[in-house]
């Protein structure tokens, strides 16, 4: 068994710093690359592509970064664990395989975790007892089973250590937990048992910690923005595990960015509902357990932590068509430029009632003035410039498009000053709405299909 291993953060988020991961690998000793791709809305945009081409549904932009990282993985023996696989992990992972065969990395195993994409088994699910009501609403799933454009299972780690166990260095996932690409390494390299709930718990929170990228290493830093350095290069957290559950937060020393208790309470309370019950599909995490103690610069030890048996539930996130959304927007400046926006808004909404359209939501906002934090906004003493925002929402399309046309018309029939019409009429965009759920774990297993490139 290792005295400990290093499990590096590569990405937050589909759209991170392409870099991230190669600065991993290169600037210092890492075991484990963890990168997250998915949310909610993600799996929806996947899901649409691959009903366009079956070859697709997974995080395109992953199969470029692997032709630089690739070589690096191997050279170092630095194993890979992401979720970019989307909605069709077995795609990415033979894309991935495509990428080493051309490079000629040959005996690299690769794997692929899926078989949590339930969307073609909603109607024999529903049937067999499963409902997979709203958790917040109650509302039935076929109140909306005609609109579905997405339905996946949240696996934990499970899948991943038996991908692990096979010998992969390359695991490709669907909707596995964030949380889930960070526990699994500890898992299998520590031996833990599934029922070692405290140390499952605390393989958790470095999931937790390390999911955001550098949001928990000094990227939006509420409290100490301005100390961090070189946030141009700012290194994204690498959690060091050990086989008792005490883990040290640090990141490479060549890197920007910090890490401290602040930064690490900060990453600690993101997404969080009830402290004392984080629930995933492993283990229930009481975070009120945390304790964090600064033993030197940008090495932060996380430990103590406990936790409970898992829920006899996975979640499943399904997405559905909700209607259209239209924004469109224009710039007033100086003189009035408040004044001249509010006016806007006040011809906007007449417009409406005159045209008779009819609309779910009407809403109308000024940047510079109230956009972040509405009425709630501090006064402002003749601003520059004010963005002003209008959007509407509703399931009517040809209304949403008459609405769109309202815009434009404003640059001269509105209030003086204003410019940014440049984009021409806004456009009219499907909305997709989120309905959380809950399967029993019974209804669904995870699969994986590893493969060795010759």
């Amino acid at each position: 068994m290792k005295e400990f291993i290093r499990i590096a953060s590569g990405q937050g988020y589909w759209g991170d710093r392409f870099d991230a991961p190669i600065d991993q690998v290169k600037e210092g000793p890492v075991d484990y690359v963890v990168m997250d791709y998915l949310a909610e809305v993600t799996m929806s945009i996947m899901q649409k592509q691959k009903s366009r081409d079956p070859n697709l549904g997974y995080a395109k932009d992953f199969i470029p970064l692997m032709k630089t990282l690739l070589p690096l993985l191997v050279e170092k023996n630095v194993k890979l664990i992401t979720n970019a696989g989307g909605v069709n992990p077995v795609a990415c992972m033979l894309a991935v395989r495509q990428v080493a065969e051309d490079l000629g990395l040959s005996g690299l195993k690769i794997a692929a975790v899926y078989g949590d994409d339930i969307l073609g088994q909603i109607d024999s699910m529903i049937a067999s007892g499963h409902p997979m009501n709203n958790m917040e609403t109650g509302e039935p799933l076929t109140k909306i089973r005609k609109n579905l454009s997405s339905a996946n299972v949240y696996f934990g780690a499970r899948p991943v250590v038996e991908a692990l166990e096979q010998g992969a260095q390359i695991i490709v996932t669907g909707r596995v937990t964030d949380t889930g690409i960070s526990l699994a390494p500890m898992i299998h390299e520590f031996g833990w048992k599934w029922d070692d709930w405290d140390k499952l718990a605390a393989g958790v929170v470095g999931g937790h910690i390390n999911e955001c990228g550098a949001q928990a290493s000094g990227g939006n830093f509420f409290q100490g923005w301005k100390d961090v350095p070189n946030m141009e290069r700012i290194g994204f957290p690498i959690v060091e595990a050990y086989p008792d559950g005490t883990l040290i937060v640090t990141k490479h020393e060549s890197l920007g960015g910090l890490v401290n208790e602040r930064s690490i309470k900060e990453q600690l309370v993101y997404e969080l509902g009830d402290p004392t019950d984080y629930i995933t599909p492993d283990v229930v995490a009481d975070f009120t357990s945390i304790k964090l103690k600064q033993i030197a610069e940008n090495r932060v030890k996380v430990y103590d932590i406990k936790g409970f048996p898992d829920t006899e539930f996975y979640k499943v996130s399904i997405s559905h068509f909700d209607g259209y959304t239209c924004i469109g927007q224009l710039t007033y400046s100086w003189p009035e430029a408040l004044e001249k926006a509010q006016k806007a808004g006040d011809i906007i909404r007449k417009r409406i009632e005159y045209l008779g359209l009819e609309f779910d939501a009407i809403h109308t906002e000024y940047l510079g003035y109230n956009a972040c934090h509405g009425t709630t906004s501090p006064p402002v003493v003749e601003p520059n410039e004010i963005v002003f925002l209008a959007g509407v929402r509703g399931h009517n399309r040809k209304m949403m498009q008459t609405f769109a046309n309202e815009i434009v018309p404003l640059v001269l029939t509105g209030p003086p000053s204003v410019t940014g019409f440049g984009g021409g009429r806004p456009r009219v965009r499907d909305v997709i709405a989120y309905w959380p759920a809950l399967l029993k774990k019974e209804a669904v297993s995870p699969k994986v299909l590893t493969m060795e490139v010759i």
